[in-house]
């Protein structure tokens, strides 16, 4: 997996300008692959619905993923005959880097991709790609599987895609409910930073994107949708079952050792509104404690199924002093990820050696109670024994939590810290799009937000070319000191479009 890092990429979501009315807001890809039949139709369809309903300029770009039929020929036509249309030659097969190159390429600040086929209703389009045009979320994706959702297709699709979401569920811990809808957006300054971090190529490549931007922090919205299967679709299940399933454990292993550089996709402190400092709101005290008190069951458990195995073969002191230090290594390690919140191996060192120190605590009431225990029996039976452990880890547990919280990890947020100041600089100029053809995008400058970003304290300054202004302000407030949306509100390209209604 690619370790490199450059934490703090990402500037604050903001509300997308809509710049110059021949530069498109909205980027659709189609990846095709020998669909000379459906790419035609397709393609017709999807532009009318856009000419109808979408409210900005848009493009509609298929990625041609070297097909060896008339696809090709066909492409170019809809080119000539759609000024909204484009087309782009891939040499190699493999619809990750389709989207990947294309993504990579465009100049739209919201970047979306659908399959040829139309499966999903287009009426999904304009909720999916929304929340991002406002800021609200970084990625959208069409859902199949929640409760309002329409869905027709056949018995044996349904458990494979159900089946897979409970294996992403179960090995990766993934919170959204369709990763293999073709129904997919990502707003651009995301995309620039996430899509060198997948390295996949083929259908894997959404469930990699998705699982990567949602163990980073970002945003990911799920739009319902209207999904009717095509029974000439030419995926090759098995196929692609079993390199999915190799994908989940390339990806699960990189999350496990830490070797995915996700602080190259993190937001700006300041942009999460948990970033604030709010008087009388705990931060996340409750949700520490239970996660710790879940962390400290499974390790006494598991101390004590130590403990055993090492009683068999050596004295109680001993057996206590190796079971709680093997536990004590685990139970930071896992209160250091799950109860704090703590990820990558930044500081991981350190973190195990205050642990050690907490273990030494630990280890000393326990030892404490063993020894009071043989002093008042000369011969305690092993329950007896298990018993005294059990009430002496409870009390060292407690101090262990406080000392965790206080020391090991202490607060991340900054609660209890001074105010600090933060220095963002800005142009005061709006940000504009280059127009030309689809070949000039390989030169566009990267899209950057209007207004003041906030950065992490510890990085320096955001800076644009050109004159810049400097202000100061607190870590997620607004340069005048409100918290109220400041954002710029898009200008609807054609006002007067109305939408006569779907003929369903």
């Amino acid at each position: 997996m690619r370790t490199d890092s450059s934490p703090g990429t990402l500037p604050a979501r903001e509300h997308l300008p809509a710049g110059n009315a021949g530069t498109p807001v909205l980027d659709v890809v189609i990846p095709v692959y020998n669909e000379e039949k459906d790419l035609g139709p397709c393609v017709v369809r999807l532009h009318d619905h856009l000419k109808r309903t979408f409210p900005y300029a848009f493009r509609i770009t298929i990625a041609d993923n070297a097909s060896t039929d008339t696809t090709p020929q066909v492409a170019r036509q809809l080119e000539t005959d759609l000024a909204e249309v484009t087309s782009f030659r891939l040499e190699q097969k493999g619809r990750g880097r389709a989207l990947r190159t294309v993504w990579s390429a465009s100049d739209a600040p919201i970047l979306a991709y659908m399959d040829v086929d139309l499966s999903t209703d287009l009426n999904a389009l304009l909720p999916l790609v929304a929340p991002l045009i406002s800021g609200h979320s970084d990625l959208a994706i069409g859902s199949r599987l929640a409760r309002s959702s329409r869905v027709v297709r056949g018995a044996k699709r349904e458990f494979i895609s159900r089946s897979y979401n409970l294996i992403l569920r179960g090995s990766l811990q993934a919170r959204f409910s369709d990763a293999q809808c073709g129904f997919k957006a990502i707003r651009r300054d995301v995309a620039q930073v996430l899509l060198p971090m997948v390295e996949d190529t083929g259908w894997f490549f959404d469930t990699e994107m998705l699982v990567i931007a949602e163990r980073a922090g970002l945003r990911i919205h799920e739009v319902p949708v209207d999904w009717v299967d095509d029974p000439n679709s030419t995926v090759h299940i098995v196929k692609t079952a079993t390199e999915d399933l190799k994908g989940v454990w390339r990806v699960g292993k990189a999350l496990a050792t830490g070797s995915l550089p996700l602080d190259r996709i993190a937001r700006p402190f300041g942009d999460d509104p948990r970033d604030r400092d709010i008087q009388d709101v705990p931060k996340g005290l409750a949700q520490q404690l239970v996660g710790f008190c879940v962390v400290g069951g499974l390790s006494t458990l598991f101390y004590l199924v130590l403990y055993s195995a090492f009683r068999s073969f050596s004295g109680s002191q001993i057996a206590n002093a190796l079971a709680l230090l093997v536990s004590a290594v685990a139970n930071t390690a896992a209160n250091r990820r799950l109860t704090f919140g703590v990820r990558g191996r930044g500081g991981a060192v350190r973190h195990q050696a205050q642990g050690l120190v907490v273990f030494g605590i630990g280890l000393a009431l326990t030892s404490g109670s063993l020894a009071a225990l043989n002093a008042a029996s000369s011969d305690p039976s092993h329950s007896t024994e298990l018993a005294v452990l059990i009430a002496a880890n409870l009390a060292a547990t407690v101090l262990r939590f406080l000392l965790f919280r206080a020391w090991v990890f202490p607060d991340r947020d900054g609660a209890g810290r001074p105010e600090s100041t933060v220095v963002a600089t800005h142009s005061p100029s709006s940000p504009t799009y280059t127009t030309g053809g689809y070949q000039q995008q390989y030169q566009q400058q990267p899209y950057q937000p209007q207004g003041p970003l906030p950065q992490r304290p510890a990085r320096p300054p955001y800076a644009q070319s050109g004159s810049t202004t400097t202000t100061q302000f607190r870590a997620g407030e607004a340069a005048d000191g409100t918290w109220r949306d400041s954002t710029m509100q898009l200008q609807p390209v054609r006002p007067h479009d109305t939408d006569p209604g779907d003929p369903r």
